[in-house]
């Protein structure tokens, strides 16, 4: 079986690595002539972290992390903190695997690394994938000015997946009315207090704030969400302007204004949702990650869904081959895909409630919507997933 693979980001890589280490041949090609990430943390739970030991990268990649010890919820004046869960010792006594907080760019290369390693000629740079045909036997996809032919097409080619398009015609993204702002600051920059390996979620009227550390504590992330109707760009490498940044945060804790003081190139983008598909999969082509569901960035989990596909793609095509492979993946993922884009989108009104605006309602608001019963309603069933023994 060879397998193309449309895109090497997270998911692509995960998916080839998966494939590979199942002894299923794997091209990757990817339009960027480098591989690279956007310089932003992700944060990767119990779920995820399971399928990166699995897949034999998860000691190499917490070298380059952190392994974060607890998450927190902040009110965005006054800085009172409440706790949300406990992690570090407690998501592997709890779940059997650590919460890591990473940068991009280390888990793409830590990724990419596993893949030569098993097959060095795997990725192939600076190839467009532009459109692909396919019959009972095969697929061929057009690349750059040639054509490439496989038994099976993934596209892992991201939000805007000229694979989906092929699949089910262009699509009709909606603008939630909300942009976010981006930044990576060293450590050292920042108030001392703020140096701690812990997640925070400042949550505020129309708006939220999320800061973890990567590196080992040298880094800190931040991505702050503004409820904005001037910016409708879905992009994730359009820089804004330090007074840009500044101004939007300026009313919230001095902690954040702090922070947003010494982020030297801020970059932002408009979050978008689009309606989830009741299919991935035709014949011999299916989706992977956020070609097939993109979600909002409010649950934590969009890079671990593409993980999680990936590695449960393999499975499904090293047990049943192509087409019945296919459609058994689509079938293991697709609602548990759909109810994270929901969870994710339902945590708008939660981040950004206007009762948040009152200090003395907001504490209660935090109370009621972070009591413990509700935590792990939202949480456990995405984190005590096993990708690696879910019936397929």
């Amino acid at each position: 079986m060879r397998v193309l693979v449309a895109g090497g980001g997270i998911g692509g890589m995960a998916a080839a690595l998966a494939l590979l280490r199942r002894g299923i041949d794997v091209e990757v090609y990817e339009q960027a002539k480098e591989l690279k990430e956007v310089g932003a943390g992700v944060q990767l739970a119990a779920n995820g972290t399971r399928v990166l030991y699995a897949l034999g990268v998860g000691d190499e990649l917490k070298a380059l992390s952190c392994e974060a010890q607890s998450k927190e919820i902040r009110h965005w004046k006054t800085g009172e903190s409440w706790k949300l869960f406990d992690l570090g010792p407690v998501s592997i006594e709890r779940y059997g695997f650590p919460y890591f907080t990473v940068y991009r760019p280390d888990l793409l290369g830590v990724l990419v690394d596993a893949v030569r390693r098993l097959k060095p000629d795997a990725i192939h740079l600076g190839s467009k994938c532009s459109a692909f045909t396919q019959h009972a036997s095969g697929v061929h996809l057009k690349v750059n000015d040639g054509e490439v032919t496989g038994d099976a097409l993934i596209g892992a080619d991201g939000v805007h997946s000229p694979v989906r398009q092929g699949l089910f015609g262009a699509d009709q993204p909606k603008f939630t009315g909300i942009m976010v702002w981006r930044g990576i600051v060293p450590m050292e920059r920042l108030p001392h207090h703020m140096a701690r390996r812990v997640g925070s979620n400042w949550v505020g009227p129309g708006g939220h704030i999320v800061h973890y550390p990567l590196r080992a504590g040298r880094l800190m992330n931040f991505v702050g969400a503004l409820e904005r109707s001037d910016w409708q760009v879905e992009s994730w490498s359009v820089k804004g302007t330090k007074e840009e940044i500044r101004a939007d945060f300026s009313g919230w804790h001095e902690d954040i204004r702090a922070f947003v003081a010494e982020i030297d190139t801020p970059y932002k983008w408009a979050l978008m949702v689009r309606a989830p598909l009741g299919r991935w999969t035709v014949g011999r082509v299916t989706l992977l990650g956020d070609a097939a569901h993109s979600m909002l960035p409010m649950l934590a989990q969009g890079a671990i869904m593409a993980i999680e596909d990936g590695f449960i793609l393999a499975r499904c095509l090293a047990e049943f081959g192509v087409e019945e492979g296919l459609q058994r993946y689509e079938r293991a993922r697709i609602e548990r895909t759909r109810r994270t884009v929901e969870g994710s989108a339902a945590n708008i009104q939660r981040f950004h409630n206007p009762v948040l605006a009152d200090p003395e309602e907001g504490r209660k608001f935090i109370d009621r919507e972070w009591a413990s019963q509700r935590i792990s309603d939202r949480y456990d069933w995405l984190f005590r997933y096993d990708a690696t023994t879910v019936a397929i």
